[in-house]
């Protein structure tokens, strides 16, 4: 049996600058942090050479081109993994539809387990690029590639999309008490439905060419967010995720509605900074950074919606339990 831990992701700034239509052409950059919330991938190896694969259905079929999740489907076919094992996943939230990043984790994740049960042992690099040829390249998904790669790395980094395709991974090195600062300024208030994103990802990728101004200026926030944060400042950063919520909600007009508008605004006149929806938008986490001194002002000012406690996490993706016999 083979287990790995991979962390969901907040992305503070920078979204969509990932888009590899956008970014090589005019390069892009994201701030981002993986948190102490999880997919688990579980591995076992089965005495007969069925597949079994448990997610929100539950298949088993002889060959792996019949496996109808596709992220399993795929990275068994790079993996060189056809045959005698199920993978089970579990996670810490509802994944599907939080905005926190979970379809890369899942994949990740999974990569990571089929590359120890046939003895390797990926690098971060390679589970990131290989989840990103997956998801975008074989499958086509109208994503970004940020998703990846913070589940493979972990950590608080600041990620730099080149126009040669090419991604730096640069990890935010804060002292102890300011990344403490940043943790215990973030709160997180569930919108109380979750979506699929992939029909605003869809608006949003074909809306690319219409908003390069709109997404130049994402990517000039998340870099002055990352000088902001390299310097202790969070109050900027919040200022900035501000002024990055205004911009995203350009990018297609599903991204917010009237009750998350409202969300939002009750949260500011409580006393956040500034904030964001996780991921695409529509649903999933609200996102906001609030001083300390008003965090109880902002939980009952959002009373009726469900709080999410979270942490960060340094790790990506990685075996948390490995039993293998021959």
């Amino acid at each position: 049996m083979i287990i790995t831990q991979t962390p969901l992701r907040i992305s503070f700034l920078g979204g969509n600058t990932d888009f590899p239509d956008f970014f090589r052409k005019h390069g892009g950059a994201v701030l981002t942090t993986a948190i102490d919330k999880y997919i688990y991938c579980i591995l076992t190896e089965r005495f007969d050479d069925k597949i079994y694969v448990n997610w929100s259905k539950k298949e088993i079929v002889d060959n792996v081109d019949q496996i109808e999740h596709e992220l399993v489907r795929e990275a068994m076919k790079k993996t060189g993994v056809t045959k005698g094992v199920e993978i089970s996943f579990l996670a810490d939230i509802p994944s599907e539809g939080s905005g926190l990043g979970s379809s890369g984790s899942v994949l990740v994740g999974a990569l990571n387990a089929l590359y120890h049960h046939v003895g390797h042992t990926p690098t971060p690099e390679q589970l990131a690029e290989e989840a990103v040829e997956i998801e975008v390249e074989k499958l086509g998904k109208p994503v970004g590639v940020q998703d990846q790669y913070i589940a493979a790395f972990g950590g608080l980094r600041f990620l730099e999309f080149h126009k040669t395709g090419d991604i730096s991974t640069e990890k935010v090195n804060l002292t102890n008490g300011r990344l403490a600062d940043l943790a215990s300024s973030l709160m997180l208030f569930y919108t109380g439905r979750s979506r699929l994103s992939k029909t605003i990802l869809v608006d949003v990728h074909q809306n690319l060419d219409k908003k390069t101004q709109v997404l130049l200026q994402t990517k000039r926030l998340a870099q002055t967010g990352h000088r902001a944060l390299v310097s202790g400042n969070v109050q900027k950063l919040g200022e900035l995720m501000n002024e990055y919520w205004q911009l995203k909600k350009a990018m297609a007009d599903n991204i917010s509605d009237r009750e998350i508008d409202r969300m939002y605004s009750l949260a500011k006149k409580a006393g956040a900074i500034g904030g964001k929806i996780a991921g695409a938008g529509g649903g999933g986490f609200l996102v906001l950074i609030v001083p300390s001194q008003r965090r109880e002002s902002v939980r009952q000012a959002l009373s009726s919606y469900k709080e999410l406690p979270i942490g960060l996490e340094r790790d990506g993706s990685k075996v948390i339990f490995n039993v293998r016999r021959y």
